[in-house]
Order: structure tokens, then C-alpha cells, then sequence
């Protein structure tokens, strides 16, 4: 200490500091690390990712070559700078308190602090450089880290808490929020795709069928000639047949068996008869992931939604999940809602029996869909009465009119856009 001059001394003092900087900053950088990124770049091949990975693999023994250096140089800092005060300043005890709260001062802010927040900023890039140093530095002072995590374990045991609880698993909604936060990192349409998956569990299949009024089905009793007709203008490969009115399903029809038929005219009723097949049938009340599995174990593409009195409800198709999950594609039936969105003036009109899934997908809306699934139900629900034409409503901020009603429903309606509706009711 006599030999050195106060500038060298200041020197090491600064450089332990930076030492000690140096176990922080490896700490929290190692702790933040995202670990399934981490896990794809040893994958890869990545050699520094398959160090850190060596090291991470073996957290107690990381974290004791961290703590060990990090409390072995600030204990020598302290002692290093009483050392100074005492010398040049004769063991004066205001010297030597001023000297602790400056180096207490200096350790928190420029070795805990300061490298804390900057791990935490870059974990990823200090991460797998500050393990080309841990991994050696761990195997030079092994013995006094197995040695310390053998007191510490032993501790731990005493007080019987298990120091490698099992391993967390997440929930669907967690996975959900990680892939939300961590939407930077995948294109826009994957994210989309993934958040959408997760709701299928969340969503029932009624929520997503096309409802009883729009299921395009043949009647058996009717007459031959109409139901030709129907098959010929049919855009759909496989139909409901049903008795009398539709709850009374005999079974499907597939379309490609009656071509023959067609071309020489010789379809007749029991002909149609023998070549159903057995209907398949879906709670109403069933997941839409459940009834994916389902889809995929039954081998089946289509499906009647029923209730608990087996009232058909409306008919879902593998399409339509698919839909829910990648977002809408083309399809070779023409369908007047496909086309739906808002005009220049900031309008649309709608077939009230539009699912409000679709709606809100479409026009990017945020109408309720824990209630009724249609615009109709909405409508109705809202205004606890089959309403007249011309009366307009808002809900969740979307202006409504009513265009067109019949003795049971609403038909259609025109919605406006928040600046259409204003531009509206100024004009009045």
C-alpha cells in the first residue's frame, strides 16, 4: 500500500469495481435470457448459445460462481478503500465513514445498479458473451462452489423446501400472452394464426356454424323435378336430406352419386333414399378445437350442430374452423356476405343472419359474441322486440339501421363506420 501511488490505488479500486460490475451484469443477463430463443439457436449450431445453455443447464453452480465473485470483490473493494482512508488520513473515524458510504455508494450504483439494467436491456447479447468467461471461471473454483451449494443445499433441506421444484407448466392463456408480447419477433400473419388457435378453446361451434336459415338442404317430399333443379344450381358437394321440415334428417346426399342421374333424368325419390349416408352430428355446445379432433378422428368434413332436444341448429364444416384460424379464403359458392365492407361513405349493408364472428372479422368491429351469435339475435336481444324498418341503435360503438324485417327477424341492415355516423347525425 506505502509503495503505491494514490492514483494506481484508485486504479484497482476502480477496477474491482468493474470486477464486480462484470458478476452483476452476468447475473441478470444469464436470468433474463429467453430461453426458447435460446433452445432454437443451439439447434442451430450455435456454439456460444450451447455454452450458455451448459451453463444455464446447471443453475446452482452458475449462480455460485457469480455470487462468489461478486461478494469475494466487493468484501476486497471494502476493505481496499478503508485501507486508503486509514493511511492518508490516520485512522480518522470521519475519514473512515466517509469512506464506507462512498464505496457503498460506488458499489451499488456502478456495480449493481448500472450493469443490472444493461443485462436486463441486452440479456441475449451479454448473455453469450459473458459465458465464454463463467464456464472456465467455473471450473477453476469448483471446489468452493460445490462446497458452498453443499451448506446452502443442506439448509435448504433442513428447512424442507426443494431446491428443483418441478418444472411450471402454461397455461393457454399464458402461452397466449407470450406469443403476444413476443409479436416482434414473427410476422404479423403467424402471430394471428397462433392467437387464433388458442381461441378455439375458448369458442363454442355455434358460435362459428351457419345457422338453420342459411343450411341449404332438400326436402324428400318434394317434388322430383324441384329437387333436380336444386341439385343442378347446388354449389356444394354433399346436402342434408330431411322429412318434412328439417329437424327430421334422413341422412347426407352427396352430389357426385346423382350426376348419372341427372344426365339420362332417371333420379327418383328412393334412389335418393338408398344413397344417404349416415348424418353426422355435433353438440351445440362443444369446443371448436374439441370438434376439430373430432373432425380429424371421425374422418369426417361436415356436421349438423344440435342442441339437447335434437333440434338442428345450423351445420358447420372443417372450412369454417379453418377460416377461424388462418382467416377467410375463397370459395367457389357464391356468398352475398364475402364481399362485405365498408364503402366510400363509410357504410354497408348486411344480411342480418350473418354470424357476428364474421361481421366482426370482417368490418373489424367489437360487437358482443357472448350472447347471441347473429346480427339478428343482437338486434333483437338488444331491443326485446321485432323492431320496424328505419329504427337505428348503437352498440359498442357501431351505428345500426334497420333496413328490411319480416314477422320473425331482422333481414338486413345498414351499419355506418364512428366518422360516417358522425358526419350522419350532423347533417340532421
Amino acid at each position: 500500500m506505502e509503495n503505491l501511488p494514490l492514483s494506481a490505488q484508485i486504479l484497482i479500486l476502480v477496477a474491482l469495481l468493474a470486477i464486480a460490475g462484470f458478476f452483476s451484469i452476468a447475473e441478470t443477463s444469464m436470468m433474463a435470457l429467453n430461453r426458447s430463443r435460446l433452445r432454437h439457436m443451439v439447434k442451430q449450431g450455435n456454439r456460444a448459445a450451447i455454452r450458455t445453455q451448459e451453463l444455464l443447464d446447471k443453475t446452482e453452480d452458475l449462480l455460485g460462481v457469480i455470487l462468489i465473485g461478486n461478494n469475494v470483490v466487493n468484501t476486497i473493494s471494502a476493505v481496499f478503500s478503508g485501507a486508503i482512508a486509514s493511511y492518508y488520513f490516520a485512522n480518522n473515524e470521519y475519514a473512515l465513514s466517509i469512506a464506507a458510504v462512498l464505496v457503498a455508494f460506488a458499489i451499488i450504483v456502478f456495480s449493481e445498479l448500472t450493469p443490472k439494467v444493461i443485462g436486463a436491456t441486452y440479456p441475449e447479447k451479454i448473455a453469450l458473451r459473458v459465458s465464454f468467461i463463467l464456464k472456465p471461471l467455473l471450473k477453476i473454483i469448483y471446489p468452493i462452489v460445490w462446497f458452498a451449494n453443499l451448506i446452502a443445499n443442506g439448509l435448504l433441506k433442513l428447512m424442507r423446501i426443494n431446491p428443483k421444484p418441478d418444472e411450471e407448466v402454461l397455461s393457454s392463456e399464458e402461452l397466449r400472452s407470450l406469443v403476444l408480447e413476443q409479436s416482434r419477433f414473427m410476422p404479423q400473419k403467424h402471430r394471428s394464426i397462433l392467437v387464433n388457435l388458442f381461441d378455439l378453446e375458448t369458442i363454442e361451434v355455434n358460435d362459428l356454424m351457419t345457422p338453420r336459415a342459411r343450411v341449404e338442404a332438400l326436402n324428400i317430399n318434394d317434388p322430383i323435378d324441384k329437387i333436380v333443379h336444386q341439385l343442378v344450381t347446388c354449389y356444394h358437394n354433399k346436402l342434408p336430406v330431411f322429412d318434412g321440415e328439417i329437424n327430421n334428417i334422413l341422412g347426407m346426399f352427396h352430389i357426385r352419386k346423382a350426376l348419372h342421374h341427372l344426365e339420362d333424368g332417371t333420379l327418383t325419390h328412393d334412389e335418393i333414399r338408398n344413397s344417404l349416408s349416415k348424418p353426422y352430428f355435433i353438440p351445440s355446445e362443444m369446443a371448436v378445437f374439441k370438434q376439430l379432433q373430432h373432425f380429424q378422428e371421425d374422418q369426417q368434413r361436415l356436421g349438423l350442430v344440435v342442441d339437447e332436444y335434437s333440434e338442428v341448429l345450423g351445420l358447420l364444416t372443417m372450412e369454417d374452423i379453418i377460416e377461424e384460424m388462418v382467416g377467410e379464403f375463397t370459395s367457389a359458392a357464391p356468398d352475398s356476405r364475402s364481399d362485405i365492407r365498408w364503402d366510400s361513405t363509410g357504410q354497408v349493408v348486411v344480411d342480418a343472419s350473418i354470424p357476428l364472428r364474421k361481421l366482426n372479422r370482417r368490418l373489424m368491429l367489437k360487437l358482443p359474441t357472448d350472447g347471441p351469435k347473429t346480427l339478428n339475435g343482437l338486434i333483437l336481444e338488444y331491443l326485446q322486440d321485432i323492431p320496424e324498418a328505419s329504427v337505428s341503435l348503437k352498440l359498442n360503438g357501431c351505428t345500426m339501421e334497420v333496413l328490411h324485417v319480416d314477422d320473425h327477424s331482422v333481414r338486413t341492415v345498414r351499419l355506418y363506420q364512428a366518422a360516417a355516423a358522425t358526419r350522419k347525425k350532423a347533417k340532421k
